[in-house]
């Protein structure tokens, strides 16, 4: 299948699916929403795919969302927006075959969340991560909020939430967000060859260790997270953020 804003390749069962907006550190737009839904479904509906990676072009893994898109949207768009994304991370996480994300770089806002929603992470010595929305007067909307806590633990995902703080490859491993953090140039090679041990199990026993483990109530967290986006977004400070970080410069919010 041909993607706009996607890379694939297919070797020994295993779809590597490379985000290719280099110039925009691989931003979630949405054709890149759209390509990433297009590419799950390719992931489970085609018995040749065994397993999937999920990586980034150049520097970035994903830098976070495209930002240009936030100022045209009214509130409701905006809750349709994260709500949208929610589904497809959804179909990553429900996905019954193993799909990894291969951290290359920046892995910031929604490439944070994109990196939580694969079944686990590797993570090159040069990724960085962090959910900085607050910065923008905003919330993580792709279940960066449920995730994030199930993941590293309630009280340093509301630290690094509150904070907006982004930390290193190293930090994101004592936090247990991610699996391993090697070499750059490892990094493929490393996600593929655990992948190709993965893929020898039994398939329906990999099925069932994925519904199994993500058999948990989020269901109220989740649209609560798309209400809290929602009014987030509703606000003079989230003008303010957005409109600062297009500009490049320190916003100033108001509380409004």
């Amino acid at each position: 299948m041909m993607y706009t804003t996607l890379l694939t390749s297919l070797e020994q069962g295993i779809l590597t699916i490379t985000i290719n907006r280099p110039d925009k550190l691989n931003a979630l737009n949405t054709q890149v929403f759209t390509d990433i839904q297009a590419a799950v479904n390719e992931v489970s509906g085609n018995p040749i795919i065994k397993a999937a990676i999920i990586t980034g072009a150049g520097k970035a893994f994903v830098a976070g969302a495209d930002i240009t898109e936030f100022n045209e949207l009214t509130t409701d768009q905006a809750m349709a927006l994260a709500a949208r994304g929610q589904n497809i991370f959804a179909a990553i996480e429900n996905c019954s075959k193993p799909i990894v994300a291969a951290v290359n770089g920046f892995a910031l806002g929604g490439g944070c969340e994109l990196a939580m929603a694969c079944h686990f992470r590797i993570a090159s010595e040069l990724a960085k991560f962090g959910q900085p929305e607050v910065n923008l007067g905003l919330i993580p909307g792709y279940g960066g909020t449920q995730r994030l806590a199930q993941i590293i633990g309630k009280g340093k995902a509301l630290e690094l939430q509150m904070t907006g703080a982004i930390i290193t490859a190293d930090a994101a491993l004592q936090l247990g967000l991610v699996n391993y953090v090697v070499p750059a140039a490892e990094l493929l090679a490393y996600t593929t060859t655990l992948l190709q041990t993965i893929i020898t199990k039994a398939p329906i026993a990999i099925a069932q260790i994925i519904q199994a483990t993500n058999a948990y109530n989020t269901a109220t967290g989740y649209q609560q997270e798309v209400q809290g986006f929602g009014v987030a977004f509703n606000t003079a400070d989230r003008v303010e953020g957005t409109t600062a970080f297009l500009q490049k410069r320190t916003p100033t919010f108001t509380g409004n």
